[in-house]
Formats: structure tokens, C-alpha cells, sequence
């Protein structure tokens, strides 16, 4: 008997430790990202970025016109495809599909997580884009904008969502070579979303950067509140 509650302990100790490391590399993961924003807004703020910002445009401007962005038609067009997946209204639909669905599963600590990332995540980037406002690269642009530029609200929202259902999806999935699909897809997206931005001269490269960054911090944390909460009503 004492031996079956000595392996008992010894193994729920085990796990502890083991969620109490994985929860520590997150927060570390989230708090470097946020360090990585500010010390990049500093620099905005200070303009120190205004030659790689400049650089980095034009390498995806037409030499002869630099108005137009690199390629043939279809690429714009491709290009304008693309950014619509990080909009307002499509991530919009995404998340409430999702927590419709998580709330039908009853998966209702799941549902909560979607819904407050998100919306926090767009509490945030408007916040942000009023206390910088950045004026946008001045630049024809293809799509029509209406906000500062700094951080990217595509690139901070798509990083939010993307990233959210797809560590979700994940861990719905035993095989871990599901896991990292789903993850790598996620990954994807969001990348695609913040270098069309660039690509389309409605964003500098580092509005972008700060948007991943933003974003995928308050991704993480999110989703490590949740999982706290779980493992204190588990024990």
C-alpha cells in the first residue's frame, strides 16, 4: 500500500514539475516578445528603422515604378487575396464559427479562450495604433486603409487567431505529426498575412514585426492562463 502511494506521489509530482516547466518556458516565450516590442517601438519612435523600413519596401517595388508592387497582375491581385485572410471581418467569422463550435462540443473553457483572445487582441492593436500613431508609408496603396500604422492590426490579429485554434487543434490530435501541422499551418498563415502587408506598401516591415510580436505574446498567454486553470482544478 505505501509503495502503490509512494509511486502515486512521486508521479503526480513528476507532472507538476513537468506543467510548472512547460508554463515557465511560455511566460519566458511571451515576455520575450514583448521585450522584443519594445525595444522595437523604441526605435520606430526614434527613428533609427526609417532605412530598413525604406529598403525593405522598395525591394518589393517595381524599378521603374515604384508605386506598383514586384511581379505581374495576378500577384497583386494574389497579394490582395491574401491579406483579406487577417481582416477584421474574416477573422471575425473564423473566431465565432470556432467558438460556436467549441460551445456545441462543450468545450466551453476552450470557447472563452478564442473569444478573449481576440477580442483582447483587437483592444490591444487599437490602443497601440492610437498611442503611436505612425502615419503609413507613403506609397499609392492597392487596398484602402483607415487606421495608424503601427503595429500591423493584420499581422497582430492574424498571429492571435491563427496561432490560438491552431496549438487547439493540436492538442485535440494525438499524433504528433497532426500537432505540427497544424501548427506549421498556423505559422504560415500568419507569416503570409504580415508579408502581403509589406508587399501591398500599406505597412512598413516593422509595423509587421511588432504585429507578430504583439500578437503572438498575447497568443501565448492566453492560452497559459487556460491551461494553468486547468491543471489547478485538475489537482
Amino acid at each position: 500500500m505505501d509503495t502503490k502511494v509512494s509511486s502515486s506521489s512521486d508521479g503526480s509530482l513528476q507532472g507538476f514539475r513537468g506543467d510548472g516547466m512547460w508554463l515557465i518556458v511560455c511566460l519566458l516565450m511571451a515576455g520575450g516578445l514583448v521585450l522584443g516590442f519594445g525595444l522595437l517601438a523604441e526605435e520606430v519612435l526614434e527613428g533609427d528603422t526609417g532605412g530598413f523600413d525604406r529598403a525593405v519596401l522598395m525591394a518589393f517595388r517595381s524599378a521603374g515604378n515604384p508605386t506598383n508592387p514586384i511581379g505581374p497582375p495576378w500577384l497583386e491581385k494574389m497579394g490582395r487575396d491574401v491579406t483579406s485572410l487577417g481582416s477584421f471581418a474574416f477573422l471575425g467569422f473564423v473566431s465565432a464559427g470556432a467558438v460556436g463550435y467549441l460551445l456545441i462540443a462543450g468545450k466551453r473553457r476552450y470557447a472563452v479562450l478564442v473569444a478573449a483572445a481576440v477580442a483582447g487582441g483587437e483592444a490591444i492593436s487599437t490602443l497601440l495604433k492610437v498611442a503611436f500613431d505612425r502615419q503609413r508609408p507613403d506609397l499609392i496603396h492597392t487596398t484602402r486603409v483607415f487606421t495608424a500604422s503601427f503595429p500591423s492590426g493584420h499581422a497582430m490579429l492574424s498571429a492571435v487567431t491563427f496561432l490560438t485554434l491552431g496549438v487547439l487543434l493540436a492538442k485535440a490530435n494525438p499524433d504528433r505529426r497532426a500537432k505540427a501541422y497544424f501548427v506549421s499551418l498556423a505559422v504560415f498563415l500568419t507569416v503570409m498575412v504580415g508579408l502581403s502587408r509589406v508587399y501591398l506598401g500599406v505597412h512598413y516591415p516593422t509595423d509587421v514585426l511588432a504585429g507578430w510580436c504583439v500578437g503572438s505574446a498575447w497568443a501565448i498567454l492566453c492560452w497559459s492562463a487556460v491551461q494553468w486553470i486547468e491543471q489547478r482544478r485538475g489537482r
